[in-house]
């Protein structure tokens, strides 16, 4: 099973950044990876003599010219490359730890790699920003390599890791916990068998996870088959952790630039029971200044029919942050009952047509249909859900 394509994604953003440590890791391996690996060791070149002696140091009854025959025999410039730019949990290198990840051991290492950044690449920049896409891929790819360190054998301790999985998986963790209604395009064979499913995503880096990593790691060695399977489960599980801070810290501001707004309503009155004064009288915008002023535990009193009308009334003046958060603390403090389809509705709208994170809308607006909607609410969502299927840059045929 091979994915080749998810949906949705963010048309009209380019991805420059993806694309760039896409164009990058192949460069280097058309320019350094493939000349070198047809050349035979130069025993006279300083970095064949150092891993000479180092060979040595660790296998001090060899002889040193049988060892030299050997080493022009069996390994190429591009091995005694790797040893200097990959990255040995035996001899650490902190620049090792960043040129390893744009070093691969062949076509099949850097293609399944670079078919990976290249799907779930786009959606993750999108949401995070050109920078912090990069600063987030190169340190999920550091903490990767340090933990495949960790739980390496000392038998691996001077064998060099090299690729981008690492990082890839980190950007994989990401989407995972921040596009589980997505869907990847698998291109099935099965000897004479060939079709596409369409699996949800959770699914596909579930299996990815469990299947291909976490089960292999426990019952080896944690680099089976030259798979550093320790180095795949660092950098997801260091994904999930910067996916969850993001949002913990999107959260704080957003709750700051709401009290901001709060601050200038004056003439708002205070407590729970000047919400629903206010918004029986049809004052919404007095109602919701109050409402944003109030303690959670005062918050909690006030029925879900009262925030959505106010989380609706300020997305009508245009308040995308104020809407968000009322909508957003109404899914929260009523997860039952008949407005849970309201709220979803509400995130879904400001996402897609205030903040134009379709992506994001997409995941919201299918909770929207979970939650048995009402005929008037399911209308828009399917309007919505429709909107963002025309504005796919890549659409599924089935």
């Amino acid at each position: 099973m091979l994915p080749i394509g998810d949906q949705p994604n963010p048309r009209g953003y380019v991805p420059w950044v993806n694309y760039l440590l896409i164009a990058a890791n192949i460069g280097l391996f058309l320019l350094v990876t493939l000349p070198l690996s047809d050349q035979v060791p130069d025993l006279k070149d300083q970095a064949t003599l150092d891993f000479l002696r180092e060979l040595l140091l660790h296998n001090p009854g060899v002889d040193p010219q049988l060892l030299a025959a050997s080493l022009t025999k069996q390994l190429s410039a591009y091995d005694l490359f790797l040893m200097r730019w990959g990255y040995r949990p035996g001899s650490p290198s902190l620049l090792a730890l960043f040129s390893s990840m744009f070093l691969h051991g062949g076509w099949l290492h850097l293609a399944g790699n670079m078919l990976f950044l290249w799907i779930y690449g786009d959606n993750v920049e999108h949401r995070l920003g050109r920078l912090g896409y990069l600063l987030t891929y190169l340190g999920t790819g550091v903490v990767a390599t340090l933990i495949y360190a960790l739980f390496a054998p000392e038998s691996a301790g001077l064998v060099p890791l090299v690729g981008a999985s690492g990082a890839i998986s980190g950007i994989l963790g990401l989407y995972f916990l921040w596009f589980p209604r997505n869907k990847v395009r698998l291109l099935v064979v099965i000897i004479f068998f060939v079709d596409v499913w369409v699996v949800n995503a959770r699914l596909v880096l579930g299996f990815y996870l469990l299947i291909e990593n976490l089960l292999p790691f426990l019952f080896s060695s944690g680099a089976a088959g030259g798979v550093a399977h320790g180095a795949h489960l660092g950098g997801f599980v260091a994904g999930l952790a910067v996916a969850f801070a993001v949002d913990r810290v999107g959260g704080f501001l957003a709750e700051r630039s709401v009290h901001g707004f709060v601050d200038a309503c004056e003439e708002a009155l205070q407590g729970a029971d000047a919400v629903r004064a206010l918004h029986a009288s049809g004052d919404y915008g007095a109602a919701l200044g109050t409402y944003l002023k109030l303690l959670r535990s005062e918050s909690r009193t006030i029925s879900a029919g009262i925030v959505a009308d106010l989380g609706d009334w300020a997305y009508d003046q245009g308040q995308a942050a104020e809407a968000f958060s009322l909508y957003r603390r109404g899914s929260f403090e009523h997860p039952t009952g008949p407005h849970l389809d309201r709220f979803f509705l509400g995130m879904g709208l400001v996402l897609l047509h205030q903040r134009d994170r379709p992506t994001a809308a997409y995941q919201v607006l299918l909770d929207a249909l979970d939650t048995n909607p009402t005929p008037e609410v399911e209308h828009r969502v399917r309007e919505a859900l429709a909107e963002i299927e025309t504005r796919q840059k890549r659409r599924f045929g089935k």
